[in-house]
């Protein structure tokens, strides 16, 4: 086993100083056991850890890395930038390229305010359905994720109907009753929130392909099935694509499955590495954001030419090779197969789920759709398995509830070593 020394040092360094060692709580391996990998640097499709071992990297930072660490393109764009200043303050001509180029791709844009982060930018989507309709509830749906907001650490309360409880100490109970729980891929579980709460719903909230109970697809019809329910009821729909925006296509997963959303929350790939978040949707809808509107929202660094320079670079070569998405569609399908051909062949607990380059293995035996049937992984079982593959140099996310992601950098001898890599730590974590 590769050596931990150094990494251990900083744990114990950064224990003392950061609330549980981390800045962001999936990092401090708690859901899988040891010590974090203190990553030292990045380049193409690989880590190097503070003690130097080399992984490859199946998690992208989380997504944004679609080209991979150190592309020349937005390594130089950024380089440029800073050179000429990294935070002004002001508005840029950046800023308008990106809000053009958003637009051009993204099929339900048609104007965007730029903010600093994922949670952010979905923090103010509800804000503004909120104002646009006059409504205070949201619907969102179990094991679905869309940032530390206060509205969206809720979890369902005694009976299908009714209003949401916190799931975190320091969220007020008003601020969790604003929100109502569904189950995803269940339209009955959002059309019984509907009925016992009439006129009062202001927007539902989704992951169109949810990455935070691991990579789980929507059901035929289910997309469709949210917008038919909103016009309905008068209510707006909002597709969180802070993951699967640009991850899944040019036009992300809306494109993909057809559906017009009413607004739009970005960031990750967007962003080519630095904090950079927008929301967006129709022109009547933003028009009510300040100062054209009432509805208050502001940020410093929002919008920062820094940030706006790296997105545009990847954005740009996302555009000019759309080849890319079908070519990693093809490779991570490639790896899907040969983990669910090991698995069936002896006979595994294990199911695959896959979305272009998002791909999630669950230690369970049935097809994950919901929450509820991801919580019958074995977790134990998955954390001997992250650590398998840890020793086979491969660096998944470190939990089992998180999907994993891939890149242009990623080679065909990369993909090849993972798929061999994870047939045997599969076995090595369910031996016995």
């Amino acid at each position: 086993m590769a050596s931990v020394d150094r990494s251990e040092q900083l744990f114990a360094r950064a224990r003392h100083l950061l609330p549980g060692g981390v800045n962001s709580p999936v990092r401090a391996f708690l859901a899988v056991g040891g010590t974090p990998r203190f990553i030292a640097r990045a380049e193409g499709a690989y880590l190097w850890d503070e003690d130097g071992t080399r992984f490859i990297d199946c998690y992208n930072s989380w997504g944004p890395m679609i080209l991979g660490y150190g592309h020349p393109a937005v390594v130089e764009g950024v380089r440029a930038q800073a050179g000429r200043g990294m935070s002004y303050g002001a508005p840029t001509a950046l800023e308008v390229e990106m809000a053009e180029l958003l637009v051009e791709l993204v099929p339900s844009l048609e104007m965007v305010r730029m903010v600093n982060s994922g949670t952010e930018a979905c923090m103010s989507a509800i804000r503004l359905a909120r104002a646009a309709t006059g409504r205070e509830l949201i619907v969102k749906f179990e094991g679905c994720y869309h940032g530390h907001g206060d509205a969206f650490l809720s979890k369902a309360g005694s009976g299908a109907a009714t209003l949401g409880q916190p799931t975190s100490p320091g969220v007020p109970e008003g601020a969790a009753r604003g929100t109502l729980n569904a189950t995803y891929n269940d339209l009955a579980s959002v059309e019984a929130l509907f009925t016992a709460h009439p006129g009062r719903i202001a927007a539902i909230i989704v992951e169109p392909v949810a990455g935070n109970m691991g990579c789980v697809l929507p059901e035929p019809g289910f997309l469709e099935g949210l917008r038919r329910l909103c016009d309905v009821h008068g209510a707006l729909l909002i597709f969180d694509e802070v993951m699967t925006g640009f991850r899944l296509g040019l036009g992300g997963a809306q494109a993909l499955f057809n559906i017009r959303p009413d607004l739009t929350t970005l960031g990750k790939v967007i962003g080519g590495g630095l904090p950079v978040g927008a929301y967006g949707g129709r022109r009547d809808l933003m028009e009510k954001v300040s100062p054209a509107g009432p509805m208050y929202q502001a940020g410093t660094l929002s919008g920062n030419p820094l940030g706006m320079a790296a997105g545009l670079a990847t954005l740009r070569e996302l555009v000019a090779q759309p080849e890319l998405y079908e070519q990693l569609d093809r490779r991570t399908s490639a790896l899907r197969a040969t983990i669910d051909a090991h698995a069936k062949a002896q006979d595994l607990p294990i199911v695959t789920a896959q979305a272009g380059s998002m791909l999630t293995v669950f230690f369970t035996r049935e097809p994950v759709r919901s929450w509820k049937q991801a919580a019958t992984c074995d977790t134990k079982a998955f954390g001997r398995f992250f650590h398998a593959m840890l020793e086979e140099g491969c660096h998944l996310p470190p939990a089992q509830y998180e999907a994993w992601f891939f890149g242009a950098a990623h080679s065909e001898t990369d993909f090849a070593h993972l798929g061999a890599a994870c047939c045997r730590a599969m076995d090595r974590a369910l031996a016995g």
